[in-house]
């Protein structure tokens, strides 16, 4: 028999393939009871090798179309830090007027997102009658989306040097109505998702990630601002049309008046995020300069400037998750990327997932992990196997940037 003093841990697996886990992502955690005493994160489930295909499209111009499909849900904030990347390195700078329709593209989006994370998130916790709730009212947002891009989920609005559609003022009457309908549900949202009991037991002071910690581990969006840090791309380093705008990072003691940084706060955040683009959006069809939407609108032109161009190029926008970068390198007298490497939210934000769970119960796991609004696709990492002798090799960072850098010249 075991001493009173002695504890028995044991190791147990969630995922990759796991009913309360939506992405493929592989937690070991260790146990003592219900406890959870220690947490291991295994990624590298949907590596797409997504980087080396737009380095292999014929043009820049062709990679947008992969950009756009890094995630699912963030097609806007993922081709747009693209074709920044892009304009930075080629010295192009879209016209005034592309800036808006970017932001106001953004920002459906970022409404989009927090909508479907709060269905997924009450799910998390068997609410389906919320979940259901939040993907009625989210369907408003998709409706407007394909109104003005003709697509619900990929939109393909983002072109180098501008956007491919406008939005005139024809359409403006029915992007204030769907405006309309979020600002007249705003108050029940606020009440089923903050004052619902079950709600407030399943996420108070679950999962909390403290403000030292964020900062320490370098949290970025929705998470990093629920534990109190007032980090937000668009306010710190503005791009699009942000710089325009009234743009704050959105912390829960705006509603709250305290921060804990838990499961809860960042429902707040998230809440909070949607009323703000909201507002973001009014204030560009209140400012929309005139003028052209392309920088060149013509396509030989333009794949003729960026084949002559030199360069690197960093492009950062404040996805619904938090900061994507993208980095590409041109090189004069090639038509292909040199380079193009992304830094997706998600890979950032797992590394706090072991300091979330550690001391919560098992049960916690899901919404806990869930309300790191995970995108497993955006993170895309590896994990080699040697087929031969089934065994897997892991790498440490030396040896991964040495092989890195090998392939790169290599291609």
């Amino acid at each position: 028999m075991l001493e009173e003093t002695e504890k028995a841990t044991y190791t147990i697996p969630v995922g990759p393939i796991h009913p309360a886990l939506k992405e493929p992502v592989r937690l070991a955690l260790t146990i003592d009871g219900e406890e959870i005493v220690d947490v291991d994160v295994f990624v590298g489930q949907v590596h797409r090798g997504i980087e080396w295909l737009g380095m292999n499209r014929n043009n820049p111009v062709q990679t947008i179309y992969l950009a756009e499909r890094v995630c699912g849900i963030c097609n806007i904030c993922h081709p747009l830090a693209f074709v920044m990347a892009v304009e930075h390195a080629a010295g192009i700078t879209p016209p005034p007027r592309a800036e808006y329709i970017r932001t106001i593209a953004a920002e459906m989006e970022r409404i989009h997102s927090h909508l479907l994370w709060a269905g997924v998130a009450a799910h998390e916790i068997g609410f389906d009658t919320i979940f259901y709730l939040a993907w009625r009212v989210r369907e408003e947002i998709m409706d407007l989306i394909e109104y003005l891009t003709g697509n619900r989920v990929t939109k393909g609005v983002v072109q180098i040097g501008g956007v491919r559609r406008d939005i005139t003022e024809e359409q403006f009457p029915r992007i204030r109505k769907s405006l309309d309908y979020y600002k007249g549900l705003f108050d029940q949202l606020r009440k089923v998702f903050l004052d619902d009991r079950t709600i407030r037991m399943r996420t108070k002071h679950v999962g909390v990630l403290s403000k030292e910690d964020a900062l320490k581990l370098l949290a970025v969006g929705p998470t990093a601002r629920a534990s109190g840090v007032t980090k937000d791309i668009r306010q710190d380093q503005p791009y699009a049309a942000y710089a325009d705008l009234d743009v704050q990072a959105m912390t829960p003691d705006m509603l709250t008046g305290t921060v804990v940084g838990d499961t809860y706060d960042r429902i707040i955040v998230r809440l909070l995020e949607v009323k703000q683009s909201i507002a973001i959006i009014e204030q560009c069809l209140e400012s929309m300069p005139p003028g052209p939407i392309l920088a060149q609108p013509k396509m030989p032109v333009l794949l003729k400037t960026l084949a002559n161009a030199e360069g690197e190029g960093i492009g950062r926008v404040e996805a619904p998750r938090g900061e994507v970068v993208h980095y590409v390198r041109l090189e004069a007298g090639r038509e292909t990327l040199a380079n193009w490497r992304i830094r997706a939210p998600t890979y950032v934000n797992l590394m706090c997932v072991p300091t979330m769970l550690k001391g919560g119960q098992i049960a916690d796991v899901p919404i806990a992990f869930a309300s790191i609004d995970p995108c497993q696709s955006c993170a895309n990492r590896m994990v080699v196997t040697d087929r031969a002798l089934g065994t897997r090799s892991i790498m440490d960072y030396e040896e991964m940037h040495r092989i890195s850098v090998q392939r790169t010249e290599e291609l």
